[in-house]
């Protein structure tokens, strides 16, 4: 019988949000994926790719307990004693900063989504807290810069999040404030231009056709078959599906931008099924108790589907969409209507999946073949 090496598991000090965490990494492994997926407090973070617990929750002697005997586990890279950080929140007890007058006012009258007002007041409370005792009105362009370079190398904040500090300033100095951007002049990061997972049409069939709950399964459809996010698919109304027209109207998408998207024959006839069966109110796509769906929800179906399918990529429910944009541009479609339908302002996001598709790269033939 052969023995099989067990995965070795890293664990890391590090931060998300400010806020303490251990990261868990590791090569993508099922098994202990279904393991962690079970462990209180364990989440997932698409941005770093990696699992993670919140330090003020994690339990050394439970975590072993459950991981020890699957894994080998790393922890030279973690310290439990308390580290002083100056970007992570006032303590409870303690009165928290105040934001500028106008600030959040502004945000809500330029109709910011929730999501963004929500992290832009984050990431500026803690920049307020950091120069706690400056007057914000006086900070040079060469202490902001500092500021953000600090949180690189003490923090490690990603390319991402350091866009979205820099913007939540950007606010303040140039809207709130009225300053001309020539004042404020951050050096950004050059956005990391990763491919995207894709998976093939008969991993896709596989996922959907191992689904067997009917509204898990109409979720994994919508999502590919339409191509949408996941916070578009949660907030589709039932009145949003045009069954003559054959198409899905996206109401409010990213860049509060509406759009149409495709529906599949197929689709129709698995929503009518699901009609039928659940009865939706307001949204396509509701939870037990009513509401809207939620997006954590989404992405554990697609994580159970995937182990169920025994598909060996790491897949999020974003990657369907890539997935659907894919399988279009190699069946001939025309990358400004898959731009159209994707929602994409600028196209050379869309351009990415010309770098993924196959219909091209497989008529390639390989020097090696040529070899005797």
């Amino acid at each position: 019988m052969i023995k099989y090496a067990r995965p070795e598991v890293q664990l890391e000090n590090g931060y998300l949000k400010g806020k303490r965490v251990i990261w868990i990494r590791f090569k993508y492994n099922p098994n202990l994926i279904r393991i962690l997926g079970k462990v209180q407090h364990c989440r997932w973070n698409y941005v770093k790719k990696a699992w993670y617990i919140p330090v003020k929750y994690f339990d050394q002697d439970d975590f072993l307990k459950k991981i020890s005997n699957k894994a080998k586990i790393n922890m030279t890279r973690i310290t439990m004693t308390k580290i002083s950080n100056p970007y992570v929140q006032r303590p409870a007890e303690t009165q928290p900063l105040k934001l500028p007058d106008g600030f959040l006012d502004l945000l809500q009258q330029k109709r910011y989504s929730m999501s963004t007002i929500k992290i832009y007041s984050s990431y500026f409370s803690q920049f307020q807290e950091y120069f706690a005792n400056y007057d914000l009105k006086q900070i040079s362009t060469d202490q902001i810069n500092s500021y953000i370079v600090e949180l690189i190398n003490n923090i490690g904040i990603s390319a991402s999040q350091q866009n979205q500090r820099i913007n939540a300033i950007k606010f303040y100095y140039e809207k709130v404030l009225g300053r001309t951007k020539a004042y404020y002049n951050v050096e950004r990061p050059k956005k990391e231009r990763k491919l995207p997972t894709v998976l093939s049409k008969h991993e896709v069939n596989l996922l959907l056709n191992i689904t067997g709950n009917l509204k898990h399964k109409c979720i994994l459809t919508t999502i590919y078959s339409s191509g949408l996010r996941r916070s578009e698919l949660i907030n589709l109304k039932v009145e949003d599906i045009d069954s003559t027209r054959r198409l899905i109207r996206i109401t409010g998408a990213k860049g509060k931008k509406d759009r149409h998207t495709l529906l599949s024959e197929k689709l129709i006839l698995l929503l009518r099924e699901y009609y039928k069966a659940y009865r939706p109110k307001v949204w396509l796509f509701e939870g037990q108790k009513g509401g809207k769906y939620s997006t954590t929800s989404v992405a554990k179906i697609v994580r159970s589907a995937v182990i169920k399918a025994g598909i060996q990529k790491h897949v999020t429910p974003h990657c369907l969409r890539h997935s659907f944009a894919t399988h279009l541009l190699e069946q001939g479609t025309n990358l400004r209507y898959i731009q159209e339908i994707l929602g994409h302002e600028d196209p050379k996001t869309t351009q990415i999946y010309t770098r993924v598709a196959t219909n091209e790269l497989s008529k390639i033939r390989s020097p090696l073949d040529d070899f005797d």
